[in-house]
């Protein structure tokens, strides 16, 4: 027989719906084991249904609370069957209380709370690296959590070791960018890489190339011999590349188009970079 309700973590949230999940008899309902609660910034509320598939396959442990449409049940019964097991706690809620949890009504039927994954160090993220052909993005400025979501998709899709964050920036991973980045999320490591100076001397004493990115004035990216390992730096949003920080870099590259736009998206572009990068590794 089915179970007649969800799991309740007696925490607060939407009103719990306390139906039965059908096709769902792998779910048995049990009270969860208490937990040390995270403390503020260790937690985010991620959206989306590849989104908590990918955190459910890479980190399972860092899964706090789940929120569900009915719908989503079937889709979701091994996450459910794991959350009995492991006293985790998830609700079956309406549609209305998901928009209100996501704060968007893009979620897919489903929010996870979950811890959120530290950034390496740029001394742990270069030792773990393994030797040969790598390719990184630091990323300048970029804010714009739509953006950052898609650099993640396509970093992800195109084999990236690591996203590289300068000193002080505040790029973090949300719901937002989780969601579109549909999983990428999980395979790409963040890394807080410091100073650009230190950085950048770090780098290339592991080998390193250093692209800088820009709309225009630098040279034909499909023409250019790109190194085996690389590094590209990509600009801010709408003010593009900072250009005292371009003239430290190795290489100067821009993506030759038609002229009708002004330029690509700062997402756009690194899609196109990337896939420049990989096609001379094939």
């Amino acid at each position: 027989m089915p179970p007649r309700r969800g799991h309740d973590a007696r925490a607060t949230g939407p009103r719990d719906r306390r139906e039965a999940a059908p096709h769902a008899d792998a779910v048995t309902p049990r009270d969860p084991a208490p937990r040390a609660p995270a403390r503020r910034g260790e937690e985010v509320r991620l959206h989306g249904l590849n989104a908590v598939r990918a955190l459910f396959q890479a980190r399972p442990e860092a899964l706090r609370k789940l929120y569900l449409t009915q719908a989503r049940v079937p889709a979701l019964k091994p996450l459910l069957a794991w959350c009995v097991a492991n006293r985790v706690g998830y609700r079956v809620v309406e549609e209305a209380d998901l928009n209100k949890l996501a704060a968007s009504a893009h979620h897919e039927g489903v929010v996870a709370d979950v811890l959120r994954r530290p950034p390496l160090t740029l001394e742990a993220w270069l030792a773990a690296l393994p030797a040969g052909p790598a390719l990184a993005l630091w990323l300048d400025g970029v804010g714009n959590p739509h953006n950052f979501g898609a650099i993640l998709r396509s970093a992800a899709h195109f084999g990236v070791a690591g996203l590289l964050l300068p000193q002080d920036s505040p790029l973090a991973l949300s719901g937002a960018a989780a969601r579109v980045a549909e999983g990428g999320a999980e395979a790409v490591p963040l890394v807080q890489a410091g100073d650009s100076a230190s950085a950048f001397a770090t780098l290339r004493a592991a080998g390193f190339g250093l692209a800088a990115t820009l709309v225009e004035g630098g040279d034909n990216l499909f023409a250019a011999k790109l190194p085996q390992r690389l590094v590209y730096v990509m600009g801010a949003e709408g003010e593009g590349m900072d250009r005292n920080l371009a003239k430290t870099c190795d290489l100067t590259l821009s993506i030759p188009g038609t002229g009708r736009v002004e330029s690509l998206n700062v997402a756009s572009a690194t899609a196109v970079l990337l896939a420049q990068w990989a096609s001379h590794r094939a």
